[in-house]
């Protein structure tokens, strides 16, 4: 007949890091500790399924723990996100609902999904659409992002066709094609080579790196609609239904 301390042992042997199985496992000499690793190693060789299964709910539990901490950061930096003056905005000013992307010009599920993004602020005229400059695919995205914060301070009716622009455009992007391409759209180059030393262009993309890596969004596009954050190119009605879920809050 098995003893009851081993009844127990068996029974708890997978709660053995619980406060509970630490006092128990204190209070069993080596020979009892050797038998319990024995008949734990035992089970698991006899049900190797439950090891996959154990990996799974950890990656659930990680994934929970992950999203829980982009919620309560999200609500932190709420401000910063949405309303600082230096970020570029389009569609309604004083809209309702405020969706913000994170986007690089070189992306190419950026340029993807700038149809969906026009065609929401099209269809619903009580959007206020802020967009973060997130330039992570090298230096050529850098400096059209540059190019087109310098549109924004300081040449702002331009930006948003700007915008559209450089994010329809194919192939590279490399300084000339970004100067010619702001140059058909009407911004005034010879100006925006001065404009282009504004320190706070350095200062609204060094922000914009510190509230991406605090939110854990490490590509493009990354989009923050009221919130929840919704990573990738999320099609057209995914968006609608998510400003519907903000404005209902």
């Amino acid at each position: 007949m098995m003893s009851p301390w081993k009844t127990f042992l068996i029974a708890g042997m997978f709660a053995i890091t619980s406060p509970l199985m630490a006092q128990a496992d204190n209070a069993l000499n080596d020979a009892q500790k050797s038998e319990v690793e024995q008949l734990v190693r035992d089970y698991i060789l006899k049900n190797p399924e439950i090891v996959r299964e154990a990996i799974l709910e950890l990656q659930r539990r990680e994934e929970v723990a992950k999203l829980q901490a982009q919620e309560q950061m999200l609500k932190k930096m709420q401000a910063d996100l949405t309303s600082s003056p230096l970020d570029p905005v389009m569609g309604n000013p004083d809209g309702d609902v405020t969706v913000v992307e994170f986007f690089d010009y070189r992306c190419g599920y950026c340029k993807r999904v700038l149809d969906a993004v026009q065609t929401l602020l099209k269809e619903d005229g009580n959007i206020r659409y802020v967009l973060k400059e997130f330039p992570v695919l090298g230096p050529e995205s850098v400096y059209a992002s540059q190019v087109a914060m310098a549109v924004w301070l300081h040449q702002q009716d331009k930006y948003q066709d700007l915008h559209v622009a450089l994010l329809s455009s194919r192939g590279a992007l490399n300084k000339a094609k970004v100067l010619d391409i702001a140059e058909e759209v009407g911004v005034d180059v010879d100006a925006l080579k001065t404009q282009l030393k504004d320190p706070q262009i350095a200062k609204t993309m060094q922000a914009t790196r510190a509230q991406a890596k605090a939110l854990d969004i490490n590509g493009t596009p990354g989009f923050i609609i009221g919130e929840h954050i919704a990573p990738g190119a999320i099609p057209l009605e995914a968006m609608k239904e998510m400003v519907a879920l903000a404005r209902k809050k």
